[in-house]
């Protein structure tokens, strides 16, 4: 599965207005709260906080991605937060910068780890980490992730 095929326009917000890691979390889940992918908001959002919970989704490099595989889904979904200033991650001692939220169904193991092995190895990246974090719009964001997962 592309990871580009999951990127909406509506659903990136390159200035999130929290600070704390829950209402910041919060904050880019609500981006996905219209996607018809999502059959109860609700759920998907609790599955997300109670995996979050357990352990920190930090990957380092300021970078994070809460994620929930959950039957509140008819398919995966993606949203993205940026924050110039950083979000605290007290969970893992962490200021993220850049915060992806991924749905997927129970059924779809192979496509979850999929996108979220191909988001890591993109974002390993310095370079491209650091276009994303100076995107100055969300067509840009785009731009960036696509031509990293394409290889140019």
């Amino acid at each position: 599965m592309q990871i580009s095929s999951l990127l909406k326009p509506e659903q990136i917000k390159l200035e999130l207005d929290q600070e704390k890691r829950c209402n910041a979390i919060n904050e880019v889940a609500q981006l996905l709260q219209a996607n018809p992918s999502v059959t109860n908001f609700a759920g998907f959002y609790e599955e997300l906080l109670a995996r979050e919970r357990i352990e920190s989704t930090c990957l380092g490099n300021e970078i994070a991605f809460p994620h929930a595989r959950t039957d509140y889904l008819k398919g995966m979904v993606l949203a993205v937060g940026r924050s110039q200033q950083g979000v605290w991650f007290e969970n893992s001692g962490q200021t993220v910068k850049l915060i992806f939220v991924i749905g997927t169904p129970k059924r779809m193991v192979t496509d979850y780890l999929s996108v979220v092995g191909g988001l890591a190895r993109l974002l390993k990246d310095a370079t491209t980490r650091e276009k994303l974090i100076s995107a100055p719009n969300v067509e840009e964001f785009i731009a960036v992730l696509t031509q990293a997962e394409s290889g140019r």
